[in-house]
């Protein structure tokens, strides 16, 4: 099994430094959506999407205040469905593809991969078709999905991971990969967890973690953990349940700091750097090499 790294969409919101950490302060900063695209059995499997080619091609289908606040670059050269292509294969090939959450920069290519099996949470997928709050009418973008996905949803049921509760055996994918639910950005937010099979050591932890929008910044897994303020208060807007967000950003935060797990964000741009210099690269990945991890 390989695992490619994928950047399915530039954002540049203003704000520099208190937006990234690292940034002058009065400057655009850049943020990415990190997505895996992994080599499965007789088919692959994609994590997140991204903003998609409709989203390039007509960007007034997402909010004008998502793209005042957010600014994203939508360059289609960045769709997930590009750089499949560049990979050598065609979107077909992506059979199943697996949502942290729906927000629209995470679910924005659904419709470049028609014939993919869409696995999310019931409670996600609820949330998306019976808002509750003004907030989640807002936030869900329905062009998005507007050519009828084959969902397949999960209860948040199942065994345990690390004491997080798991959704294995899912139908289709490979037993390697499970779901963890991470509620709190949104009602149905999930972690997608894969087992590379590695040693458990520093060099190959044998757990890779996409936590989507458990939490922003790269800071906020360290001992001391930190986050730059403007992210700060967006994730305080965004979040559906600030009790179960942090109580689930906790949990991550100790189990980065034990050593099992590879835990990455959808955003942050340092951990998307850090992947690319830890990682064999393949140079077929398009104009800027996409880091492969080998499982």
């Amino acid at each position: 099994m390989r695992i490619h790294r994928l950047n399915c969409g530039t954002t540049r919101p203003l704000g520099g430094r208190l937006v990234t950490g690292a940034a002058r302060p009065l400057l655009f900063a850049r943020q990415v959506c990190h997505c895996l695209l992994i080599e499965a059995g007789d088919g692959l499997v994609l994590v997140d999407t991204g903003f998609g080619l409709g989203d390039t091609a007509h960007p007034e289908r997402l909010s004008r205040r998502f793209r005042f606040y957010s600014r994203p670059v939508l360059d289609p050269d960045e769709t997930a469905a590009r750089q499949v292509v560049r990979l050598g294969y065609s979107v077909g090939d992506v059979r199943h593809i697996v949502l942290t959450h729906l927000d629209v920069d995470h679910a924005g290519g659904l419709g470049d991969f028609p014939n993919a099996k869409v696995h999310l949470s019931a409670a996600e997928l609820d949330a998306a078709h019976r808002p509750r709050t003004a907030q989640e009418r807002f936030r869900y973008h329905a062009p998005q999905w507007a050519h009828g996905p084959d969902w397949v949803p999960h209860a948040a049921a199942g065994d345990t991971w690390f004491g997080f509760s798991a959704v294995r055996d899912l139908p289709g994918l490979p037993p390697s990969i499970l779901l963890i639910p991470l509620a709190g950005h949104t009602r149905g937010h999930l972690g997608v967890v894969i087992d590379t099979g590695g040693d458990g050591n520093d060099r190959s932890r044998r757990w890779l973690v996409h936590a989507g929008d458990a939490y922003f910044n790269h800071g906020q897994l360290e001992r001391e953990p930190s986050c730059p303020p403007f992210l700060t208060v967006f994730q305080s807007l965004l979040q559906a349940d600030r009790t179960t967000r942090v109580h689930n950003l906790d949990r991550l935060n100790e189990l980065a700091l034990n050593g099992e797990a590879d835990i990455f964000c959808a955003h942050d741009q340092f951990e998307l750097d850090r992947a690319q210099t830890s990682h064999v690269t393949d140079a077929e990945a398009g104009p800027v090499a996409q880091p492969v991890t080998e499982a």
